[in-house]
Parts: structure tokens; C-alpha cells; sequence
């Protein structure tokens, strides 16, 4: 592959990693992100809970079991040669009732598969030495979990790119992808760039940028808006670290959980529910179009009539703080409703298959010269420095069986 022209499509976290990692191995390419907002890191990435994961989660031998455990140690190194934050501040992963420790075993066999650094198993009262506030019979500890400043990291990345001669355009959204006999021509803003290659990284957007491109309509990009509450600053330090449930199997999902930022404020969230826009922040945000795009696709009314209880579950939790805080309460008693104000939200891509599944580990299409992230969701922030090593190896045709 000779010197070339390459486009990518979104400067999330991921889209500026492949482009930091495409300057680094090919500086002779011409290196191009486009991206419709007028920031970077405006989605996903700038509304994450900041949580470096350690793997604990992911089918060993998926894309998500080996990019995290390969990106975790990247980020790590990385936010460290560069002063940003990184706090490995430990993570419980706390079982309240008999009912859940067989899955809190099998998760504890997952994470031991999956070589997750220094976990292990902790009773009550280990838990209260490493949260004095939080209740359960039985947790995994998992001390390297981290956090950190996405959006920060994701700018430094940026400004790496520019330095290295590579544009990151600004309020350049994508109209058209045409293929021609010689290039690949991208439609922006009333501009024409002829690419060589080009590298979707749209995240809630994904599915249709790589139909312009000529990908498949499945998976689609179906919204869960997550929100957040912050716990009020007279009891924010009853949170040391990060304190998650035993997560329900059926769902990507991890429940609403008890996370510490780096700047010392604590968030309980988020929960799932079905936003109305794929950017639809707030409750009341709707799009007619992107609405319509989720109703007509076959696998969301298959997973409606599948999960409807749970939906339901989930709409009540946002509505009510009470009934939110509910949940929360099982593990940490002292942070109830009277102690939260309601906080941000972010929206999950998630990718759902024309069967109803929830698509689960990282899916990356290769259309010819087109590359497309169609499913990233969680951890592909901690991910993404690895993400960026594999979509070049792919790109270049290397063996990425190895990873």
C-alpha cells in the first residue's frame, strides 16, 4: 500500500485513535477526520462515566476480551507520559443476595479467563474495608480498575494528529460516499474529498454512514439514552472507588452503578431506555426520522416483544428518582433519593442484528476500501488505542488472529 489519501469519519475517541496510529505508522498518508459536530469527543465519548475497565466482563476470546486488556495497558502508559488523569481508584463488584452469587462466580471465571489484573473475591467484611458504606454478602474486587478524562484524552489525540501533519475538520458532516474507478469521494460541507480509503467511526450515526458507503442495513444503530444522578457533595466521599452490581447476562448493559470522577464528584448511572433520537440527550428530545428508522427495523420490534417488562422498568426508574435511587440503594443504604440531583445523560449506540440480538462484542466491517466500526460501544474507550492498532492491521492486511 503506497501512499494514500485516507478519510475518517467521526473524531470520537476511537476515530482519533486510528488516526493518531495511522500518523505514527504511515506519515507519508495524508490523514483526514471529519466530523459533523463543532468539537471533538461531542457524543459518546464526551458523555461516558470515565472508567478505564479491566475486562472483567467480556466473552474470552472476543474482539472486546483481548482490544480491553490490550487498550487498558496502552491508556494507561499513555495518560501517564502525557500528565493526564488516570486513578486507579478499584472497582467492587458486589453480590446483595444468595441469587446472585452463582453469577458473580461465573462472572469471577469469565474475569480469571480474561487475565484481569489482581481481581479476586472479597466477603462483607473486605467490602466494608474497601467501601465502608456498601452492603453485600459477596463482590469482586477488582483494585486496577481505573478512571479518567475521555475528552481530554480524545483532544490530546487530536492535537497529535494535527501536529503530525493530519487535519481533523470541524463541522463537516458527511452528505455523500461515492466510489469512483480511482477514489472514493466524500461529500462535506460542500466540499469534494477524494480519499484513497476511508474509515468509519460514527458511533450513533454508524449504520448509516456505512450505508452510504455501501455496508449492509444490519446491525442497526438502535439509541439507549443512559442518565446519570450526582450524589450531593455531604455525601459524595461515602464513595471511594466504584461500585457496580452482578449484571444481568441478557443485557450489554451494567446497571446502574456508584462511580467516582476525577475530579472528586460522584454519579450513580447509568440506567437504559430507549431514547426517541439518536441524539436525544433529554427526555423530551424526539426525531420523527430517527423514531421511525427504529420502529421499522425488524429486530427492535422482535426485541421489544422480548424485553418489554424491562423497558418498562427502565422508563419508570427515569421518571421516578425514587424508584431510580431504588436500585442503587441495595448496595450503598446511606445514598437514597433525598441525596441525588439529577445529572447528565450520554447515548449508547448500541447495535441491535435483524434477529432482535443486542449486539454484544465490537463489530468491524471491511467493505473493500471502506472500514466500518459498526457496533462500539463500552469498553471502546479504554479500547481504543488497541481498536486503532487492529483497524490498521486490518487496513494493511496483517494477521490480526495474534491480538
Amino acid at each position: 500500500m503506497g501512499e494514500q489519501v485516507v478519510a475518517i469519519v467521526g473524531a470520537g475517541i476511537v476515530g482519533l485513535a486510528i488516526g493518531r496510529e495511522l500518523a505514527r505508522r504511515r506519515p507519508a498518508d495524508r490523514i483526514v477526520v471529519l466530523e459533523k459536530e463543532d468539537r471533538v469527543a461531542a457524543h459518546q465519548t464526551g458523555h461516558n462515566s470515565g472508567v478505564v475497565h479491566a475486562g472483567i466482563y467480556y466473552q474470552p476470546g472476543s474482539l472486546k476480551a483481548v482490544l480491553c486488556a490490550r487498550g487498558r495497558t496502552l491508556l494507561r502508559d499513555y495518560c501517564v507520559e502525557r500528565a493526564l488523569p488516570y486513578d486507579e481508584c478499584g472497582k467492587l463488584v458486589i453480590a446483595v443476595d444468595a441469587d446472585e452469587v452463582p453469577r458473580l462466580e461465573a462472572l469471577r471465571a469469565r474475569a480469571g479467563d480474561n487475565a484481569v489484573p489482581g481481581l479476586r473475591r472479597v466477603g462483607r467484611s473486605e467490602i466494608r474495608e474497601i467501601e465502608p458504606f456498601a452492603e453485600g454478602i459477596a463482590a469482586l474486587y477488582s483494585p486496577r480498575t481505573a478512571i479518567t478524562d475521555f475528552p481530554r484524552i480524545a483532544q490530546s489525540f487530536a492535537a497529535e494528529l494535527s501536529d503530525s501533519g493530519g487535519e481533523v475538520r470541524l463541522s463537516s458532516p458527511v452528505d455523500r460516499i461515492r466510489r469512483t474507478a480511482s477514489s472514493i469521494e466524500i461529500a462535506s460541507g460542500g466540499e469534494v474529498l477524494r480519499a484513497d480509503r476511508v474509515i468509519v467511526c460514527a458511533g450513533l450515526h454508524a449504520d448509516t454512514v456505512a450505508g452510504l458507503a455501501g455496508g449492509d442495513a444490519e446491525p442497526r444503530i438502535v439509541p439507549f439514552r443512559g442518565e446519570y444522578m450526582n450524589v450531593v457533595a455531604a455525601k459524595a466521599d461515602m464513595v471511594r472507588g466504584l461500585v457496580y452490581p452482578v449484571p444481568d447476562p441478557r443485557y450489554p448493559f451494567l446497571g446502574v452503578h456508584f462511580t467516582r470522577r476525577v475530579s472528586g464528584t460522584v454519579e450513580v448511572g447509568p440506567n437504559a431506555v430507549l431514547a426517541f433520537a439518536r441524539e436525544g440527550y433529554r427526555r423530551g428530545d424526539f426525531s420523527a426520522r430517527d423514531f421511525a428508522n427504529t420502529l421499522r427495523w425488524p429486530g427492535f420490534r422482535r426485541m421489544a416483544r422480548q424485553h418489554w417488562r424491562t423497558g418498562i422498568e427502565e422508563m419508570y426508574g427515569s421518571l421516578s428518582t425514587t424508584a431510580y435511587m431504588r436500585r442503587a440503594q441495595r448496595y450503598i443504604p446511606a445514598i437514597g433519593a433525598a441525596d441525588v440531583v439529577r445529572g447528565g445523560a450520554g447515548v449508547r449506540a448500541q447495535a441491535l442484528d435483524a434477529d432482535g440480538s443486542l449486539v454484544d462484542d465490537f463489530r468491524i466491517d471491511r467493505l473493500g476500501p471502506v472500514t466500518a466500526i459498526r457496533n462500539a460501544p463500552s469498553p471502546a474507550a479504554t479500547s481504543s488505542l488497541a481498536i486503532a492498532e487492529y483497524v490498521v492491521d486490518v487496513i494493511e492486511g496483517k494477521d490480526t488472529t495474534a491480538r
